[in-house]
Order: C-alpha cells, then structure tokens, then sequence
C-alpha cells in the first residue's frame, strides 16, 4: 500500500484556515483520495480535553510552561494513535496546525526556548514531519475583522490564546516567517488575505504540482 500524504495549515487567529482545510478536504475526496481530516490541540479523547484546557480555561489558567506541555501532550497521542495508523493505512492527513504553531505561539509568541521547543517537538511527534504546509499570511487588521465577525455571526467569544494581545500576535506572525524562510522547500506561504476563492486559488496551483 503507497504511503499516506501530510498536509498541515498554519497561521494566525482569522487566517481562515478553517475555510481552505475543508475545501482541500472535498477537493481530495472528489478525486477519490481518502483523506483524514484532524486539528490541534484536538483529534483524540484526550487531546480534545487538553483542547479545552488550554483555550477555556480562565480559573487557574495554565502558565506559560504549561501551556507547552499540553500541546506537547495532546501532540504526541494525535500523533501516535491517530496520524501515522492514517499515514501508515495510505490516506491523506489533512491538520489544522501542528508542530510549527507551538514553535510560533509558545516560542515566538511565549518567549519560551525555541531550542527546547524544537527538541520536544521531536519527541512528541516521533520526528513525523508534514509533507507539505501551508501558511496562510494576513495582515493584522484584515485578520482582527475576521475575528469580529466569526464572534457576531457565531455568538461566541474570543478565547484565551486569541486575547493575548496585538504584541503577541504580531510576535507569532514573525515566528511563522521566520520558520517559512528557513524551510522554504516544505511551508508554501499563502497570502490570505483575499476572499476564500482567491485564496483557494492560490493554494490549488500549489497542489497540482504536489498530489499524486
């Protein structure tokens, strides 16, 4: 049996990953590709409590340090339960985030040891690396009005980590460039800042070139 494909998307708050990971999702299936779709922290029984941990969790929220280990946590049993059976089994892996949001949220955007994070990530994921990602880039406002109108539309609130504050956020933005430009072979940079269609567009021309 031909081995599975990877694919993640990162970016920041109201990047619309959300959007172009169910598209890509129809796409593959359309073409008769069977595909698993997951997100993180998420994706198992425990990985979607420590989910809940992490953004909702006001009273006794987790410190920095913390924070970290439970995405690590939470990492390691997507990743050994879910991902590589799913890699193993053929199908297409389709992750809203992975390692690389740890190393711009808790290491860029925490001030944590990027070295430490770089080294736990190893150890969480077994070395899986995605095949491909895609970072979708977007300005700051487009992204914060984005993030208005999903709350108005959905009534809900910002959680934990989306309140961090326009510093913190603007401190992941470049933690996501920095790691774009220092693997350029696998994170394609996405600008995201136009309408789903146009964005759509722009990931499509990369995937033809990418499935097999």
């Amino acid at each position: 049996m031909s081995k599975g494909l990877f694919i993640t998307f990162e970016g920041g708050e109201g990047c619309g990953k959300s959007t172009q990971v169910k598209r890509l999702k129809a796409e593959l299936e359309s073409r008769g590709i069977e595909v698993l779709l997951t997100r993180e922290p998420g994706g198992t029984i425990l990985s979607e409590e420590i989910r809940r941990l992490i953004k909702d969790q006001e009273e006794d929220a987790p410190c920095d340090r913390a924070e970290l280990l439970l995405f690590l946590a939470a990492r390691a049993q997507l990743v050994r339960n879910v991902i590589r059976p799913a890699l193993a089994a053929g199908k297409y892996v389709i992750s809203d985030r992975f390692s690389d949001s740890t190393i711009a949220y808790q290491g860029y955007g925490r001030g944590l040891s990027l070295d430490f994070i770089s080294a736990a990530n190893d150890f969480a994921c077994e070395d899986l690396k995605p095949d491909i990602t895609f970072l979708l880039d977007v300005d700051p406002e487009v992204a914060r009005a984005r993030m208005r109108s999903r709350e108005s539309a959905t009534h809900t609130a910002a959680d934990r980590i989306e309140k961090a504050g326009e510093e913190f956020h603007a401190r992941l933005r470049e933690g996501f460039r920095a790691l774009a430009a220092a693997d350029r072979e696998r994170i394609v940079t996405i600008d995201a800042n136009g309408s789903p269609d146009e964005v759509w567009n722009l990931i499509s021309n990369i995937l033809r070139k990418v499935i097999r």
